[in-house]
């Protein structure tokens, strides 16, 4: 393969790149860069990120490394739309790994995870009945997912929390990897939410969305 050849290979197509708070997750509240790559195949009826399924501009790789370096955080997640979507994503990934950053995926759960650079802490969501999706999760990610990596399951209803609940028990979910229950926005009260894992002694990380909180629904934030 030519120099050119491997340079056109090596590019995303990127919504944005910004720095903000992470809002979720075991890196919630670090400063963090985000690099949102364009498109997802799937339609969860709780994003808030349509604006990302199609639009974005050609990036290389080198020009992702120069745009996140100025901002001087050790934390990067790169995230969508799907990011797995483009397949440049696994390559990124790893570069950003070489260059010392402490990185994130966050992923639907419905595209394959095998092969990504085990240096990443993978952030997969198990979609619920109430996302509309859930005939898309991949349950064979489960396998290539260890201690650095974490589930997350969006509740959108008490039916949502039984269901979400069944998989942690029956699928040994806790002592996978970290488990994170988080409420859907408008749709279940956060303490309501919280009552009921108490309740049942579940083992997971009640979490909500930091960000959202200090800035609400702001792009790039």
């Amino acid at each position: 393969m030519s120099t050119s050849e491997t340079r056109a290979r090596e590019r995303v197509r990127v919504t944005e790149i910004f720095h903000s708070v992470q809002g979720e997750a075991r890196s919630a509240g670090w400063p963090t860069v985000f690099v949102r790559l364009t498109g997802c195949p799937l339609r969860c009826g709780y994003c808030d990120t349509e604006y990302a399924f199609t639009g974005g501009h050609w990036m290389s790789y080198d020009d992702i490394l120069s745009a996140v370096a100025p901002y001087g955080t050790r934390y990067i997640t790169v995230t969508g739309g799907e990011p797995l979507a483009q397949t440049g994503c696994p390559d990124l990934l790893r570069r950003l790994c070489d260059h010392g950053y402490h990185v994130s995926l966050e992923t639907s759960g419905a595209l394959d995870i095998e092969g990504i650079d085990p240096r990443v802490n993978v952030v997969m969501d198990i979609k619920t009945p109430g996302s509309g999706e859930v005939a898309r999760n991949r349950f064979e990610n489960l396998a290539h997912l260890d201690k650095n990596d974490e589930i997350k399951f969006v509740i959108t209803s008490r039916e949502d929390y039984l269901w979400s609940r069944e998989q942690v028990e029956a699928r040994n979910l806790d002592g996978l990897c970290d488990v994170l229950f988080s409420p859907a926005e408008g749709l279940v009260n956060p303490r309501e939410l919280a009552e009921w894992i108490l309740e049942d002694h579940l083992p997971v990380r009640m979490q909500v969305q930091l960000h959202k909180i200090l800035w609400g629904n702001e792009p790039g934030r």
